[in-house]
């Protein structure tokens, strides 16, 4: 709750009926449950449902719509909480956006991170736009993370549960956008919370499973779906050792990421080896030991920078970095080259650090989200 009596719960300095609030609602529990609750405390909200992609198109499969359940979901909540909902349709938008770079990314050889981007250019960009269109005060979502005011402008935080925490996901968020932006479940401890309160409302998405892949891959096969888009990207090739020594051959490097051990078909080797990197011009997967793998140094574009003061004011930061979703942040020195790129130094080296996944900053102390960039391979 806002410290100033005269800003709402949202901080915004107007009563809370006059107040409009979008609410980007996917269909699942957690953008069902923001929209519920802005609802119940009185707020002019409005609902609005972004069908992004035919799964049918990827997968073959026909009547497989990604956005057609959730959709129904989304729309019903609206229905029972009584506010108004809209689709639009941003398939176009969200193929030209997200997917054909999401495809090139991986028959690059890259390892890339789609759910950014949507939220970088879909979400963020041309839905807060129309937010705006239709005269919202600000935009609402169902993401685990904090908007904190800070001494000079809003601050992004992590989530308060670190197992639900988004904040990798949300690193390219500009300081504009953060200023119209709103994240009512960061502050909860947990899932539970958020499911207590959708029962609570009523709603029938309350034990509703949480979506656990790429919507445009929903069984997690990345190799079936850049098949379907990129029709002459399996094209097989050799797996070699770190010397050009063939081991064995591959249907295509669209199958293997860096890290990767499982699956190689290259036993027999007196210690197990992993996928070091990608040779797309060659169709080479080099495989090495897991030693191999180790990263100090890496490199960074399209920085994006939420700290304070300019990003080149200093010639290096001692911050924390993740650079995967799934590990937790790890120490590290933050060297600017330009106000967009950057050299990180990891303190303890990490393996699978992978070209085309996100390194994002953190405070050394605290839960402050200093930005990110984009993980390359350098000059």
């Amino acid at each position: 709750m806002p410290l100033d009596p005269a800003l709402n719960s949202l901080g915004i300095a107007k009563p809370v009926a006059e107040t409009r609030v979008v609410v980007a609602m996917s269909g699942g529990v957690d953008s069902s449950v923001v929209a519920a609750q802005l609802k119940r405390e009185g707020y002019d909200v409005v609902g609005v449902t972004l069908q992004l992609y035919d799964h049918g198109a990827a997968l073959a499969k026909k009547g497989a719509c990604c956005a057609g359940r959730d959709i129904h979901d989304a729309r019903r909540v609206a229905e029972e909480m009584g506010f108004p909902h809209y689709v639009l349709d941003y398939e176009n938008t969200f193929r030209e956006a997200v997917i054909d770079e999401f495809a090139d990314s991986y028959l690059a050889g890259a390892t890339p991170v789609p759910c950014i981007r949507c939220n970088e250019r879909v979400k963020f960009k041309d839905l807060l736009q129309t937010a705006k269109d239709l005269d919202a005060d600000c935009m609402a979502t169902g993401h685990y993370i904090q908007r904190k005011m800070g001494d000079y402008a809003p601050e992004l935080h992590s989530a308060a549960d670190p197992n639900r925490d988004q904040s990798y996901f949300l690193f390219s968020t500009t300081p504009e956008q953060l200023a119209y932006l709103r994240f009512p479940l960061g502050h909860l401890k947990s899932k539970a919370e958020t499911r207590a309160l959708a029962a609570e409302f009523g709603l029938g998405v309350a034990d509703k499973p949480d979506s656990q892949d790429i919507c445009f891959v929903p069984d997690g096969n990345y190799a079936a779906v850049i098949e379907k888009l990129r029709p002459d990207a399996a094209q097989p090739g050799e797996i070699v050792d770190m010397n050009g020594k063939v081991l064995g051959q591959h249907p295509g490097v669209i199958h293997y990421t860096v890290g990767q051990r499982r699956g190689l078909g290259v036993g027999g080797l007196g210690e197990p080896v992993y996928v070091v990197r990608l040779d797309v011009d060659t169709r080479r997967v080099i495989v090495g030991p897991k030693s191999a793998l180790a990263t100090r140094r890496v490199p960074l574009r399209e920085v994006n920078w939420l700290g304070d003061g300019a990003f080149t004011y200093m010639a290096e930061r001692h911050i924390r970095v993740r650079v995967r979703s799934s590990r937790p942040p790890a120490e590290a020195i933050l060297r600017p080259l330009s106000a967009t790129t950057a050299e990180v130094e990891l303190l303890t080296a990490e393996e699978g650090v992978s070209i085309g996944q996100a390194c994002v900053f953190y405070e050394t102390e605290g839960s402050r989200v200093l930005g990110g960039g984009w993980i390359w391979r350098g000059v």
